[in-house]
């Protein structure tokens, strides 16, 4: 039997990352570049489990920088979703208040998350990811390693560990106590299936791309999928148990019980919610403290929503945690004979960075939910010169 209390076997890994997302794909992905052999551990049984969420629009400066370090920019234009980029403000009366086309030339082209795991998983050697690893907890070895254990009653041992395992990691008690908080937002997510052809209405109300409705703390987000669906957040700034209150084992009780906090509001946008496909999916909205950071602890380190968790509201998530990912992957190859100079060297930008992505997301937060969100939303985008119509 293993000190671990296992009956099994620990197996020693010298780079492990906790967690196959896409920030944690992307740093296998690098260091494989750099001829550093990586073994990612993902708790989902395998890549087909489940879908991988919506669209993303890709930073100019994040996410296309990580996917450039990981030789994949070529390929993920492939993937690019035209029209993706197409913006719409509306107000509750179904009013336009402004429409952005998508012209080809925008910075933060949009792809299927689940296109683009697809295409990191591919480009990693077979057997670089093992499923149906749920980590349990991890604790400091002596020299610098570390153990890992997992639910299947396995465990592992690293020198260097990296928590890439989202907004509830089990990696980051080991760097610090800070814990996700909720934020006032909630969203119960829907979809409308073949919008063209069975919901033309709601198609003609979000257009191509991305879509925004805003009013009296609440609204609609949207975004026109590139399978031809239409995958809807409904947001509503209410308290933490609010979702609680809801049975979503009654799909059809459900929407109405969150339609309520929308009437007045137009027919057409009503329905997004009312004539959804499928069953409707609740979210609460947590985030890390502003600014979270720890100090240096030997073999291990963070990345992405392990790391800086934030609301979805200027859309930083995913690109920042590829972008952490293809930091750290050539931190390490960099300093390939001291990792603990790697680790450092990479903490010491990630933290600012990720502060002003996490105060950029908490202000907009407070501003598409707060007083006059709509125009405050719109004099934004004014003032970045997209408001022209």
């Amino acid at each position: 039997m293993t000190d671990n209390g296992s009956t099994q076997p620990t197996r020693h890994h010298p780079i492990a990352i906790i967690g196959g997302g896409l920030g944690g794909l992307t740093l296998a992905r690098v260091l494989h570049v750099h001829g550093i052999e990586a073994t990612v551990f993902d708790l989902e049984a395998s890549p087909e489990v489940r879908t991988q969420g919506g669209m993303l629009d890709i930073h100019e400066n994040s996410g296309q920088a990580a996917l450039r370090a990981a030789d994949l920019y070529d390929e993920f234009r492939k993937l690019i979703h035209p029209g993706g980029e197409a913006m719409r403000l509306v107000d509750p009366q179904g009013s336009v208040r402004l429409a952005q086309e998508d012209d080809g030339n925008g910075d933060r082209p949009e792809v299927d998350r689940g296109q683009l795991r697809d295409l990191l998983l591919d480009s990693l050697p077979a057997g670089t990811v093992r499923w149906g690893k749920r980590a349990t907890g991890a604790r400091e070895l002596d020299h610098g390693r570390h153990e890992v254990t997992f639910a299947d009653g396995t465990a592992i041992t690293t020198d260097l560990l990296v928590g890439a395992d989202g907004a509830w990691s089990r990696i980051r008690p080991l760097v610090s106590d800070a814990l996700p908080a909720y934020t006032g937002i909630s969203f119960v997510e829907t979809d409308l299936l073949e919008a063209a052809s069975r919901h033309p209405a709601a198609a003609a109300v979000v257009g191509d791309g991305f879509f925004i409705c805003l009013g009296d703390h609440k609204g609609f987000l949207a975004h026109n999928e590139s399978d031809g669906s239409i995958h809807v957040y409904t947001a509503v700034k209410a308290a933490e148990g609010w979702l609680d209150t809801i049975d979503f084992t009654d799909t059809e009780t459900a929407k109405k019980q969150v339609l309520a906090h929308f009437d007045g509001w137009h027919e057409d946008l009503r329905a997004l919610v009312a004539d959804a496909d499928g069953p409707a999916v609740p979210r609460r909205i947590h985030a890390l403290p502003v600014g979270h950071r720890w100090d240096h602890r030997v073999g291990v380190t963070l990345l992405g929503d392990a790391a800086h968790l934030m609301s979805p509201f200027a859309g930083e998530g995913a690109n920042l945690a590829m972008f952490d990912g293809a930091q750290l992957g050539r931190a390490i190859a960099d300093h390939s004979r001291d990792k603990e100079s790697a680790l450092t060297a990479y903490e010491q930008e990630l933290f600012p960075r990720s502060e002003a992505s996490a105060a950029d997301s908490a202000a907009s937060l407070e501003l598409m939910f707060g007083d006059n969100a709509l125009q405050g939303l719109y004099d934004q985008f004014a003032s970045h010169g997209h408001a022209d119509n």
